[in-house]
């Protein structure tokens, strides 16, 4: 590093003891977007705190050399250069990049020479920001935001830089930064160190009471408030970054540098544990009232969410809202999701289209779960419908499979506020409708077994039945020694069954099985007759029925009987769609 930048830095540091008294000031968004789950406005504060603080960083440089050395031609010069440099990053920089995302043509790969162009001037950012005499940390963080998020650009430099960055120089450079840590200096630092430390200390703790303060002022809850506080005072890779340049640059002793390194390691690995303790958003389903399709009555609005990855699962969505007989009697009211992969998009964002009845939610892939269980309280759905994460192709073999949709499914089967269906389309995609075109009834199949998920099953065939000219056979496996329950989940059972018996527009099959073989056996000769299987998931229920069929689950979150009949062993002609009744959970 250049003497220019030296100079630049030391200004730097005598200006943060004017203004912000140098330590935790500034947080990273990366680790708040890891440690917040939900608190997303933990973000955007962290965001603001960000730019703020570099501002009187540079603000306070500016007049710290006005009053030791009266050189306002020279703080004139360095504001024009500073404005210089962000103008040259939005209007020259910005369009650069634009014009290679429009020169890649619509879901093509960028040319590698764009890639390479990019990453070149972000190894070069050292060398400009000492150039227009702009703070190193500050010119890479104003470059990074002049980035086209999302794909191609931003989707293709996540893809190349991150697996090295996140995998091998980061660990590298925190490791490396502990190597250089002497504790001695702990036991020999001098008064300046130690005025630092109390000033750092001191800053924390006004961050944590004002973060605290504000919350509780604005009447959020106290748990939430203390989460949200621990948050804002985190610190992270960032920082010790800045305290290793301004280290090597001989601006810091090693005793203060030692110290602030032991802070944030501290503040690092104390604060998830205080926020895991505090903040728990699967709380905040606790007490909902009972939304699923078995305690909606049968001439309200059924309200659902149709989740939608890619244009297939379309015409499955559509054939479901078919045969939940929406009229206007019993309307249908339905919330579409349409979840795309962005790669290159860290921050979480929400924009609502008020010019159409859209809302567009950004969220990191582990987190898209409660953007959906939050619309499906705010909507008071009753129903979630779920894409499986795998398809097939015709012939039986796997067409595609995503594990990231099978982690979002498993999570909103935990904590979704209301019933959830998952949907496995049939592996031959010539059957696409289950109404045929000469009016013929349709076959659909409820396989019951007992339970919850079971009755939200046959709740959703009641809906069924409302439309007559859909065809609906009850499959009911029945233990083969079973002489009737007694207890209320049974008597639940039998009066739904009851019920659906004295309809004269279902056929209902009673079959006696001993074990899981034999109800495997009977359910592989009788699939291939129906379109759709509807079943409940029962997980980790106990049922002769099905004993010895456990070790052959593939998927548990479809449960052992959902599991069964999607397998392509079983020929797959057919959708299945597994039922999960609302699950009111107790604290």
């Amino acid at each position: 590093m250049n003497a220019s930048t030296t100079e630049n830095i030391e200004e730097m540091v005598k200006a943060q003891n004017v203004c912000i008294n140098f330590p935790p000031k500034v947080g990273s968004p990366g680790l708040f977007a890891f440690l917040l789950q939900q608190v997303k406005l933990g973000l955007s504060a962290a965001l603001v705190s960000d730019l703020l603080s570099q501002l009187l960083v540079i603000i306070g440089q500016w007049l710290r050399k006005v009053a030791d050395k009266g050189a306002i031609l020279s703080v004139v010069e360095e504001i024009g250069l500073t404005i210089a440099f962000v103008v040259i990053v939005f209007l020259v920089f910005r369009p650069g990049m634009k014009w290679m995302v429009r020169r890649t043509p619509q879901g093509g790969q960028i040319n590698d020479v764009f890639v390479i162009a990019v990453i070149l001037v972000f190894m070069l950012t050292p060398a400009i920001t000492s150039i227009f005499r702009v703070f190193i940390v500050m010119g890479s963080f104003i470059l990074g935001l002049a980035v086209p998020d999302g794909p191609p650009l931003g989707s293709t430099l996540v893809e190349k830089l991150d697996p090295l960055v996140s995998g091998l120089f980061l660990p590298l450079f925190a490791s490396t930064c502990g190597m250089r840590i002497e504790m001695l200096h702990l036991l020999r630092s001098n008064e300046y160190a130690k005025t630092q430390v109390i000033a750092a200390l001191v800053t924390l703790i006004v961050k944590f009471l004002v973060s605290l303060g504000l919350p509780l002022l604005w009447k959020m809850p106290t748990r939430d408030s203390f989460a949200l506080a621990f948050i804002m005072i985190t610190k992270g890779i960032v920082e010790m970054g800045t305290y290793s340049l301004l280290f090597d640059n001989g601006i810091i002793s090693g005793d203060l540098f030692a110290i602030m390194s032991i802070i944030i390691v501290l503040l690092a690995s104390i604060v998830p544990l205080f926020v895991k303790i505090l903040y728990d958003p699967a709380k905040k389903y606790i007490g909902y009232e009972e939304r699923s399709i078995y305690h909606s009555k049968l001439n309200e609005e059924l309200r659902m969410i149709g989740c939608i990855h890619v244009p297939g699962n379309v015409n499955s969505i559509i054939n479901i809202l078919n045969i939940s007989s929406p009229t206007k009697e019993t309307p249908l009211a339905l919330n579409v999701l349409h979840m795309v992969k962005l790669s290159g998009q860290a921050t979480p964002l929400f924009i609502d289209h008020k010019n159409h009845n859209e809302t567009l939610s950004m969220s990191p892939p582990n987190l898209m779960y409660e953007d959906i269980c939050n619309l499906a309280m705010d909507k008071l759905s009753s129903f979630i419908i779920l894409p499986f994460h795998r398809t097939w192709n015709v012939d039986g073999s796997i067409e595609s499979e995503d594990q990231a949709i099978r982690n979002l499914n498993c999570n909103i089967l935990n904590r979704a506020p209301c019933s959830v269906g998952i949907l496995v389309e049939g592996h031959r995609k010539s059957i696409a409708t289950f109404n045929s075109s000469n009016n013929l009834p349709s076959g659909i199949a409820v396989i019951f077994l007992g339970g919850k998920d079971d009755r939200e099953a046959l709740a959703l065939a009641k809906r069924i039945l409302l439309r007559q000219r859909v065809g609906l056979t009850i499959i009911h496996l029945k233990a083969a020694n079973d002489l009737g329950t007694r207890d209320s989940d049974g008597m639940l059972d039998e009066e739904m069954l009851k019920i659906m018996r004295e309809s004269r527009y279902i056929r209902y099959i009673e079959q006696q099985v001993n074990d899981g073989p034999k109800s495997s056996s009977y359910l592989r000769n009788v699939a291939n007759d129906y379109q759709l299987l509807i079943v409940g998931r029962r997980y980790n229920m106990e049922d002769p029925r099905t004993f010895g069929l456990e070790e052959w689950c593939e998927f548990p979150e479809i449960g052992i009987i959902g599991d069964m009949v999607s397998s392509t062993d079983f020929g797959g002609i057919y959708s299945v769609l597994i039922v999960q009744q609302q699950q009111l959970q107790v604290y």
